[in-house]
Order: C-alpha cells, then structure tokens, then sequence
C-alpha cells in the first residue's frame, strides 16, 4: 500500500507519476535533494525514523550487491515497516517484496545496469514482486545518454551519482556519451555552468552540467511519457550506447511485460523508423489480433494492395485509383510494413490509421519475412474464392510470391509497372469483371462486427451484433449501432476506430458470449471515474483504453480502463477507470 505515490498516466512500462511529498516531485525525476538515508543496519542498529513529508525517508537497512547468494539475503531480509510518512526501503532485485513503502530502491542497480539481460531480468523480476503502484528506484546509474531507456522499461527515481563522479573525473556528460572535458575545444552545451569561456571552464562547474543535462533529459522523457511518445525517442537514443540498445531489445522479447501495460490506441502518432519498430507491442498486438480474432465476412474475392502515405488509406489518391477500378466488388486488403496487413474495416482502428514510416521504395529482410508472416496467418484463417495481387514488382510481390509458395495458392497479378499507370488499372478492372458488388450496408454491418472481434474477442462481433441497424451521424464513419428496437448500442470513434458502448450496449455484452471485460466495484454509485481503492476485482485481460463494464452492488456502468486490471487490484491510488454511462441499481 502506498499514500504518498501516485501514478498519473502510462506509456508502456515508463509512468508519469507524484511522488506526494509537502512540495510534490512528478516522476521520472531526480531525487537527490529528497532522499533521506536513516543509515545502514550493517553498521549499526538504527531506530526507525519519525520521517518527514517534505522527504523521502529511507528505511535502516541492508543493502545486498549483485551476486550475494539467495540464503544470505533471506537471513537478512529487512522486516516489512508500517510508517504514516513517505517511505522508501532497499531491497534487491531478485529478492525484492513488498515492505508497505511508498517506493524501492534496488542495491544491486550498478551490477545490471549496463548489461542488457542481467537489466532486463533485473527490472522484470523487481516489478513482478513489487506493488504496482509504487516507485521504483535506482541509485549510482543514471546519466543524460541512459535515463530515458531507464525510465521506458519502469525506473521512476534516479540519483545524480554517478553523473557526479564522472566530472569529479573530468568527463563531461551529454545525451549522446560523454567526453573528456581536456578534449573539448568548445562546450556543445547552453546551460549556466556553460556559458563561461571554455579556459575558465572547471571541473566543478562540469559536475554543474552533468547534473543540469540529466535534469534536462529528465524534462525531456516527461514530456514524451506525456505525448504517449517515448518509443519513438529511445529507438534513437538507445544507438548511442550498445547495451542501451541490447536492454531495448530484450525488454521487445518481453511481451507480455510491455503489453499489460501498454494502451490499446493513443492520440498520438506512431513512428516507425528503424527494424526494431518492427517488435513494438502496438505492431505485434495489431496483427496478433487480426491473424487470430479477424474473420472476413465478405464473398467477394481478395485484392491486396499497396498501403498508402496518407491515412487512412481510403483517403488516399492511390487507394482512390484502386477503388474506381474494384467497385465494391473485392475485398481490398493493404499490405504494409510495419503493420503487417489491414483489412479495410480495420483501416482506422489504431495503428492503422496513425503510424508513419520511413518511405524508399526497398524492403529489408526483417521487413519482408514479418509481413509475409502476417499474411500467410491471415490466408490460412480466411479463405477467398479468388485471390488478386495488385502491388509493386519489388517487394509486394516478392511477399506474396513467398506466401503463394507456401500455402500453394493460385494468385492473379494485375500489376504492369507501377500500380496506378493506366494499364494496371486497367488489368484490375478486367479482373473484377463478372464479380457482384457487395452493398454499404454489408459494408457497415461487416466493419462493427469486425471491429468488434478485434477489440473484444474472436466472435464477439456475431454474438454482440448479429441483428442491428446502423446509421451514420455527421461525417462517416462514425457509425451508431443500435438494436431493432431503436436503442443504441454503441458508436464507432474514427478517431481511433474502436467502439464505445452504451447501458444497453453493455447490458447486451454481459449477457453475450462475448469475452467480456469486468471491473467489480465496491458498494457505491461512480460519478466521472472508479478509483483503484474502490475496485473489488478486475479482469487479468483488461489494459490501458480497453472498453470495461462497471458492476458493483450499487451501480452497473459502461467505461474506459486507465490501468491494467492486475493494477487495478494492485493499486492503493489513482484513477481505475472512467465511467461513461452509469446507472443505479
């Protein structure tokens, strides 16, 4: 339990957060100034404090360094501390429990940090034992060029040690390495201490910068934690240090990890600009869930096409050339790195609508074998009468040849030269001759069933909406469902592509077949939100912007998750839930 720690919002594993001191600290932050150490038990038997709010006490302790042997650290396990002022104790990484603190601090933080594996293992078996909704520490590791990394796989709390020792040794510490300060010719620095001429410059006015840089990329990961942007910023950072890179990668092999902690959409956009993009938890989320959850409903043959810049794609030129020549009579389905492939009734669902990626017209390695896995997935789950390949001669189609192979499939290619030119427009008219238009009604019907299965569950679009009508409000799509009776059921947000349920909406999702997604309430009516100390029980499945059902003793509801449901049960503080629509019971 903690009172004095809150987390505020969440971009995958990094938090933004209040360390609820007198004057209150937002995490990821720098804590020297707010750290209090009441000693170490190896030297002496300290007291437990009387503590202050204005700090951030923390509790006697023994501190283990990385390799002390499992029976050592049990024989001197620190005992858990019950204290009515803000907390932190010292635990290591493999050993670490909750002791009721507001935060932990790991001892044995300078023995992983800088290896990729040992950091992954480390911080992953610190989180699993750790109460979700405290902070977690390190001490004597952080620098400009690591603390944003630090921060996107969970760190909270950094000191400035280490960027302190580094100028007591001359090196002057920037975001991309550090340099000796005798080497330097000018200072590639705008902060106070370097404003001096470089002859007057000292070594302690570089502790001065090295402490002013880490203040300075600390403001600079709040900010992307803020934008739901912080990906984008490591998959560059990370380049300046290999081990930075390593821990990146580890933690993508760690899905589970980054995905109960990473929000279904985001408002932001999504940049995809290196292979590694490739592994990120929004990529490998969205084409799990269309191999595994998507089911075409369609007669009509398959077409594949090329993505576009713009998106969506339907707004594109290209995509308009497409359709002019299909007519409603094929199934237009985008291939794309690093997306995979996107039917077009998830064209707007997020990422499809909302990444943006490097554009040169040749395809790596990695690039080719993901989205041919993807495809390959789709094709052995949905099956087409005929299947029509309008894409690029390079490689789209080395792609599709490589799945044509091994589903050994017949595939029709109506491309000659470039994919618009007046010929393979053309072609692909000719290819759709004979074929039957299918109606916007069975359009519409077909995309909030689809939606459906991917933002609930294989089969909850037939089981949530097998009878219903649809109408269009203001500029399509944004689609309203409703039953036969005229009540609404939900409403289709482009802006995202998911669907937001109604009373009726989710009364009809409680008693479907239907996954259903449940927070279990306390007994009291929500009014905006349901915060976490009034959560009874949640379901394991839900994340961050999964639609929920609020039910308690008092109140049935319909909302947005803030936190994953194991938080959910977890947390002490912040905000479980939004509540859209309520009603008492």
């Amino acid at each position: 339990m903690t009172d004095f720690f809150e987390i505020h919002s969440r971009d995958g594993a990094a938090r933004l957060g209040e360390l609820r001191l007198a004057t209150p600290r937002i995490t990821p932050a720098r804590l020297d100034d707010v750290l209090v150490d009441s000693g170490s038990r190896w030297t002496a038997d300290h007291a437990m404090p009387d503590g202050d709010d204005d700090v951030l006490t923390i509790l006697p302790h023994r501190a283990f360094p990385a390799g002390t042997r499992e029976e050592v650290r049990e024989a001197f396990a620190t005992d858990s501390a019950a204290v009515d002022f803000p907390s932190a104790a010292v635990v290591a990484s493999e050993s670490a429990r909750g002791l009721g603190c507001d935060a932990y601090i790991l001892s044995d933080a300078s023995g992983f940090v800088g290896h990729g594996a040992g950091f992954k293992n480390a911080i992953i078996a610190a989180k699993k034992a750790l109460p979700a909704d405290t902070a977690l520490i390190l001490s004597g590791v952080a620098t400009p060029r690591n603390v944003a990394t630090l921060a996107y796989c969970g760190v909270d709390g950094v000191d400035a040690k280490k960027a302190k020792i580094k100028a007591s040794q001359g090196k002057y510490l920037t975001t991309d390495g550090e340099l000796f300060l005798a080497d330097l010719e000018e200072l590639p620095c705008a902060c106070t201490a370097c404003q001096k001429p470089r002859e007057e410059f000292t070594r302690e006015d570089c502790l001065a910068h090295n402490v002013a840089a880490l203040d300075a990329e600390l403001r600079r990961v709040r900010e992307r934690i803020r934008a739901g942007r912080l990906r984008d910023y490591i998959e560059g950072q990370a380049r300046h240090d290999n081990w930075l890179t390593a821990a990146m990668r580890e933690f993508d092999d760690q899905y589970a990890y980054l995905e109960a902690r990473t929000p279904v959409f985001r408002n932001t956009e999504l940049s995809a600009a290196t292979s590694d993009s490739l592994r990120r938890v929004e990529i490998q989320r969205f084409a799990e869930r269309v191999t595994t959850r998507y089911r075409n409903r369609f007669e009509n043959p398959l077409v594949l096409v090329p993505c576009s810049a713009r998106k969506p794609y339907s707004e594109s030129q290209s995509h308009g050339q497409f359709h002019d020549a299909i007519g409603f009579r094929g199934h237009t389905v985008s291939m794309t790195s690093p997306i995979g492939v996107v039917p077009p009734e998830l064209e707007l669902t997020y990422p499809a609508q909302h990444y943006d990626s490097v554009v040169t017209g040749r395809w790596s390695e990695d690039e080719k074998g993901f989205v041919a896995a993807v495809l390959e997935q789709y094709l052995r789950r949905n099956e087409y009468p005929r299947i029509i390949a309008h894409v690029p001669t390079h490689g789209y189609r080395d792609i599709v040849e490589r799945v044509e192979r091994e589903l050994d499939l017949e595939v029709e290619y109506t491309v000659s030269g470039h994919p618009t030119s007046s010929e393979s427009l053309s072609n692909l008219a000719s290819a759709m001759h004979g074929e039957l238009k299918f109606s916007k009604r069975e359009r519409e019907h077909n995309t909030v069933k689809a939606i459906a299965d991917y933002q609930f569950g294989d089969g909850a679009g037939d089981a949530l909406f097998g009878d219903i009508e649809i109408s269009t409000t203001g500029r399509y799509p944004k689609l309203q469902i409703r039953n036969n009776e005229g009540d609404q059921l939900a409403t289709m947000v482009p802006q995202y592509g998911l669907l937001a349920m109604t009373l009726a909406g989710a009364d009809r999702w409680v008693a479907s077949d239907a996954p259903t997604r449940t927070v279990e309430i306390d007994g009291f009516v929500p009014h905006g939100s349901v915060l976490a100390p009034g959560v009874v029980d949640a379901s394991e499945s839900i994340r961050p912007g999964d639609e929920v059902v609020i039910t308690g003793p008092k109140a049935f509801g319909v909302g947005r998750a803030e936190m994953s449901g194991p938080e959910m049960i977890e947390s002490t503080r912040g905000i479980a839930s939004e509540v859209r629509h309520v009603r008492e019971r």
